[in-house]
């Protein structure tokens, strides 16, 4: 029983991602289904859903019945669906592991993140009307900060898995969504992205309790992708949704899967890319070097 009760959360949940990535309110589901306000929302909550109510709303969330279910793969076609679903996944890990370039999200500084959130404004401005992604927009930055204020809270184990491609990038970049900042401006994103990576060398060397960063110097695979430990289930979720330097957040199809093959193939995956990552003071230096020769270039430039 107690199983099964997990299981109609889990739909919940994902009713509730598809939902807020598809822009519709709970609202706007219950009118077009003709059912109450209430009901859609105990259906969040983990309410045993018949079949044929499953596929009325996956028919209008336009996802498959199979991904509403959870069945081998979820498919997420937008970044609010997907930080959605990721959000959920965190609340109930005790461990992350992550390669999300070109860090872990959830360690980042309120400063850095601040600039993220600007740089997803800029990023999607132009092209299209701005009231058109402004929805969008603040929907994704308000489960980013859900994200942040939930794990600061619930401290949950997290393994970063860092490529030095991606911090010299940013680094170079800057946190900018468009090319065409004022050069005030963009020199003040590219010195936030110098102290929040002389942070992270603070944070390898400090090595916090629960925190575990490991720097790669060969290159990383372009999606990104976390494992996230619950208690009694593990689950891989694989994006092309981006933040920091030129985000990511409209284009590509993010999945999540709890299928046993996966997870080991991707908990391997973490295994050895942490056997050849630099940790501690090792990792701090090799991050200060890049640092140091990026702001170099720039001098000599």
């Amino acid at each position: 029983m107690k199983e099964n009760n997990s299981r109609f959360l889990e739909i919940g949940l994902r009713l509730r991602a598809y939902r807020l990535g598809r822009g519709i309110t709970a609202e706007q589901v219950a009118d077009r289904l003709e059912m109450s306000r209430a009901a859609i929302y105990r259906l969040e909550k983990g309410e045993v859903v018949k079949i044929e109510t499953i596929q009325r709303i996956a028919d209008l969330l336009d996802v498959s019945v199979a991904s509403l279910l959870g069945v081998s793969v979820e498919y997420y076609d937008n970044a609010v669906a997907y930080f959605e679903r990721m959000r959920q996944l965190e609340e109930g890990a005790e461990q992350i592991l992550a390669h999300f370039a070109p860090f872990s999200y959830l360690l980042s500084s309120d400063e850095y993140a601040h600039a993220v959130e600007l740089a997803i404004r800029e990023t999607v401005v132009g092209d299209v009307g701005e009231e058109e992604v402004a929805p969008e927009v603040e929907a994704l930055v308000r489960i980013l900060r859900e994200r942040r204020g939930h794990a600061s809270r619930r401290r949950p184990g997290i393994v970063s898995i860092v490529g030095l491609q991606d911090i010299e990038r940013l680094l170079r970049s800057g946190v900018i969504g468009r090319f065409d900042l004022p050069e005030e401006e963009a020199a003040e994103r590219r010195a936030i992205a110098r102290r929040e990576i002389l942070r992270l060398a603070d944070l390898l060397e400090e090595e916090p309790i629960g925190i575990q960063i490991g720097i790669v110097e060969e290159t990383l695979p372009q999606q990104t992708f976390q494992i996230f430990r619950q208690k009694e289930r593990t689950f891989v979720a694989m994006s092309p949704f981006r933040f920091a330097d030129h985000p990511n957040i409209r284009n590509g199809v993010a999945m999540v899967t709890e299928a046993p093959d996966a997870v080991q193939l991707f908990d391997n995956l973490i295994a050895s890319l942490w056997r050849r990552a630099a940790k501690g003071r090792e990792g701090a230096e090799r991050l200060r070097h890049v640092v140091e020769r990026v702001e170099a270039g720039v001098r000599d430039a």
